[in-house]
């Protein structure tokens, strides 16, 4: 017994090590579910592991399905945990931001969250 255990004790930290890479959603700006009086010009989302630019995106849409994003979602070449893509200047209502990425470790995730720009 007492040689099993440094090994089950070394297995759950390279599990738990190993979840860690994945691209979880940490936090967003503007936050889900937030109401803003300022229109943002981005929505910035924020990972727990790398992220792999090339299989990462990111779309903001009005309530009616109607994307509004500008350009191309950009990954932080240096932490490579933030997916920024820009949006114009966005009149009051709801919106959808809808994204899914590819970590570095190879899992997928994908989610989505609504935010108000208010009057």
């Amino acid at each position: 017994m007492s040689r099993l255990l440094p090994l089950v004790a070394a297995s759950v930290l390279v599990l738990a090590g190993g979840a860690a890479g994945h691209g979880l959603l940490e936090r967003s700006d503007p936050r889900g579910g937030s109401s803003v009086r300022t229109p943002p010009r981005e929505v910035r989302l924020s990972f727990t592991g790398r992220i792999e630019s090339a299989y990462s995106r990111v779309e903001v849409l009005t309530e009616r399905g109607q994307r509004v994003d500008v350009g191309e979602a950009l990954v932080d070449s240096e932490t490579r945990r933030t997916l920024t893509i820009a949006v114009p200047p966005l009149p009051p209502g709801r919106y959808r931001v809808r994204w899914r990425v590819l970590s570095v470790d190879t899992h997928v995730t994908q989610g989505e969250f609504t935010f108000r720009v208010a009057p």
